[in-house]
């Protein structure tokens, strides 16, 4: 465990919808009540690249790896912030291994705070692909702050949902397209 020191925001990211708004937030909670905002993606092997007993067959396999999961989290946090630095202090780190355990290992002391994208679930999906959210919850030493869908993440996959029906963003209700 870390000594204390100043105070962390520890925000995963993934490159989705729910992780560019848990990034805003995290954001938001620097901003608030200071510290240094720590963007951290956890990125882990292809199954179909392991090795005998999940070991790279290669240092330069592991090292395109990682390439690639920097490229993602540049990426997000370009989306996030249109290219623009967060106007926050900022540290961006990428881990290997399973991203629940990653974020919970990076965010280590009681006055952290670790926050989180929350998507929505189907069946299919939870059965597929454990929860990062919850996994943090049960197992974080610090408060994790877990950010919902914002309602037009809904909308979209409303419409994608419906196969790509034609819809008329007057209908959209959410402020940021003109609605209530």
């Amino acid at each position: 465990m870390h000594t204390t020191g100043e105070r962390r925001v520890v925000v995963g990211v993934s490159g989705s919808l729910g992780s560019i708004a848990a990034l805003h937030r995290a954001v938001a909670e620097v901003r608030s009540a200071g510290g240094t905002l720590w963007a951290v993606l956890a990125w882990e092997a292809p199954l179909t690249e392991l090795g005998p007993r999940g070991s790279f067959p290669s240092p330069s396999l592991s090292e395109d790896c990682r390439r690639e999961a920097v490229d993602v989290l540049v990426a997000a946090l370009d989306t996030a912030f249109g290219g623009a630095e967060p106007g926050v202090p900022t540290e961006c780190f990428v881990a290997r291994g399973a991203p629940g355990q990653a974020l919970v290992d990076i965010a280590d002391r009681e006055d952290d705070l670790l926050v989180v994208g929350t998507g929505r679930r189907g069946l299919w999906r939870r059965a597929l692909f454990p929860s990062v959210a919850r996994f943090c919850v049960a197992h974080a030493a610090c408060p994790v702050l877990t950010v919902p869908p914002s309602p037009l993440q809904r909308t979209l996959e409303a419409v994608t949902r419906g196969h790509g029906s034609r819809m008329d963003l007057r209908e959209l209700k959410h402020p940021a397209v003109g609605g209530a």
